[in-house]
This record gives C-alpha cells, structure tokens and sequence, in this order.
C-alpha cells in the first residue's frame, strides 16, 4: 500500500471510494487486520502544516495505522520527504479554519475546508479517527454536525489526560461544555470511565467529582445533584476531590463542567512553566548552584518530559460517533505522533461502541425533567 508523492492524487479517489467499503465490512463483518486508518488536519494548529506532516510520518515509523493528510495539497507536498512512505496519502481541501474564526459560521460557510473534509472521511467510513491541532470549537461544531452525537449522549464532552503522582487522570469536561446539569456530568462521569478502562487498561476507574470541598453536601446545586446521581450509579464513585487531589492521582477521572476543567487545565499549564522557569534563574543565580543544576540536569529533564502535554498526546471528543481527538494548538511533531498512536488505540478499543453500550438506549422524547435527570 505504499505509495511515492508522485502518486498521492490517484491514491486519493480509492482512499474516498474503494475504501469506504472495505471499511464498512471490517466493522461489520470482522476482526480489523487492516491498520487503522486515520485523518489528520494537516492544516491546523499554529505549527501547521510543517509540524503535522512530520509528526505524522512518525507516527508511520512508529505505529501500525494509516494516515490521510487533510489540506492543501501543494502545500502539505512541500513538507514531505522524498522517499516512499507506506500508508500516507492526501486528500486535497482547499480552505482552512483559521484559529480565531467563529466556530460555527466557520464549519457552516467552509465547506470544503481541512477539518469538514476530513471529518467526512469518518462519517463515509473511509477512516476510523480523526486529528486535529486547529480550532477547538470549531473541530466540536464540526464533529456534532458532520458525525452527530452517540445515541443516549446528551452532550460530548471534551476529556484531557494529564499525569499524576499515581499515574494518569482525565479531566473532563475541559472545554466543550460551560454550562452543565447534573445529567450532562453524570454522563461525563461515564464516558471518562469507560474510556480510561477501554484505552488506558484501568478496570474500575476512580471517579471523582471537583468541588470546593471533600464533604458530600458542598459545592453548589448542580454538584450537590450530581453527587447524588453518581453515589447512585455503578460507577466507582469515590466522591468529591479538591483541586489540590486531581495531580495527587486521588482519582482516575475528575468530572466538572467544561468551564471549570478548562480554567483548572491552563492553571496547570501556567504553573508548570513559571515552575521551570523559575527553577532556571535560582540555578544560574549564584556559582554554587550552577554546579548543583550540572548534577541534577538528568532528573530535571526527566520531570519536564513526565510533566511535557507532547507526551500524552490529545484530549478525546467523547460522544460523538467517531473517534476525534484534539490536540494543543501549539503541538509539535512529538505532539502529533503521540495523539496518532492514541487515536489508534481508541479505535482498535472501540471507544464510540462502548460508550453507546455503557450508556444504554436514549431516553423517549418529552421525558419528564426529572426523569432524565435521574437516569445514568
């Protein structure tokens, strides 16, 4: 299937035809043998598309997957080496999504740009995932107008995996979701569980709902009334976490609202930078320390690269039906290989069908307020 860069355009029609089938009866039919095909936004992020392309044929060096580079065409070719690469190929789109356009009026008007093109390679089942570093909203107002949500899903929800103490734990909602109900977030709860038993092999996740406080009666109304739906599920609800516990590795999954989780998220961020940063100018403040930092570099570097978001890859885009996954703005090659691979275990997990699963059917139109509000 390898194919040279003189040859992408012709690869191009079997990857939107040919494929699309074959795709279709290894769902239906069999187990996948086939690598698992993915669509990357070639376009997107501030490092796009340089850093894209070459994360990508990393990942080719790296993993067992396929990879369709979205974009324009000329431009993805430039980046490219000039030796047979098996398993790439490039679907042309001519327009991009800026990172500062409006979400929605973007996917809408931009009908053939990176992101809607190759989130339509997923819905025709000519891929299994999809990956970008662009826009984030407008990768969520794409993924639920071009795929749709999962039957039962109320709201996807945008979950992102960072280390701790202990291990890893996913923070979700970290964006996609400002405003929620206790339903929204006992799905959430759901869904990140599922997906941390699924992709990262940890049976019975420890769920955690953030608040202001360990106690079951803090944290305003919709936590209180999310707390009681979760102590109720059968999930393995440990109950309320404090930020201070989400890097102590406490739990596995921290649920909050995507308002919260976000601003929680570029806490974190920020904090680790000042933290290296400030550890740099005491090191090289006085002579004595200078030699001290010589003997401890090693251990430094080991913590920046435990601590480093190109090492986790991307956060996941649960319930829609598809795999996406979103990864920093700023990703570099590293960034980009790393989400590859974690797009293709989600897939290889069956993330979409697990979640549909652990859900249960949806619930009947005109159900009583309460009524949904009850059920997880």
């Amino acid at each position: 299937m390898g194919v040279s860069p003189n040859s992408f355009s012709n690869e191009t029609e079997r990857v939107e035809t040919g494929v699309e089938k074959l795709g279709w009866l290894q769902r239906k039919h069999v187990q996948r043998k086939m690598p698992v095909r993915i669509a990357v936004d070639a376009m997107g992020g501030d490092n796009a598309p340089h850093e894209v392309v070459k994360g990508a044929v990393e990942a080719l060096k790296e993993f067992d997957l396929e990879v369709v580079l979205v974009g324009q065409e000329e431009r993805i070719r430039e980046q490219l080496p000039r030796s047979d690469l098996r398993g790439l190929y490039i679907q042309d789109a001519p327009e991009t999504v800026a990172m500062d356009d409006p979400a929605v009026m973007a996917v809408r008007a931009k009908k053939n740009s990176s992101l809607v093109v190759g989130l339509g390679l997923v819905k025709k089942g000519s891929c299994q995932a999809f990956l970008s570093a662009g826009n984030t909203g407008a990768i969520m107002a794409a993924a639920l107008f071009v795929l749709g949500r999962v039957p039962g899903v109320e709201r996807p929800a945008l979950g992102g995996v960072f280390p701790t103490l202990q291990g890893r734990c996913m923070i979700i909602d970290v964006g996609a979701n400002v405003d929620c109900k206790p339903l929204h977030l006992a799905q959430f709860a759901h869904m990140g569980s599922i997906y941390m038993d699924k992709v990262f092999g940890l049976r019975k996740p420890r769920v955690g709902l953030l608040s202001n406080g360990e106690e079951e009666g803090k944290g305003n109304q919709v936590t209180i009334r999310t707390h009681a739906l979760l102590k109720g599920s059968d999930l393995n609800f440990i109950g309320n976490v404090e930020g201070k516990d989400i890097m102590r590795g406490i739990a596995d999954v921290v649920v909050t609202d995507g308002f919260i989780g976000n601003i929680v998220v570029k806490l974190g961020e920020g904090l680790n930078e000042t933290l290296f940063s400030l550890m740099r100018k005491v090191m090289t403040s006085k002579p004595h320390f200078g030699i001290a930092a010589m003997v401890l570099e090693p251990a430094f570097q080991q913590v920046a690269r435990y601590l480093d978001y190109t090492e986790h890859g991307g956060a996941p885009l649960l319930g829609v039906q598809g795999v996406v996954i979103i990864t920093h703005g700023r990703s570099n090659a590293k960034a980009i290989k790393n989400a590859l691979g974690l797009a293709r275990n989600a897939v290889e997990q069956d993330i979409v069908g697990a979640i549909q699963t652990g859900l249960g059917p949806p619930m009947p139109a005109g159900a009583p307020t309460g009524e949904r509000e009850g059920r997880v």
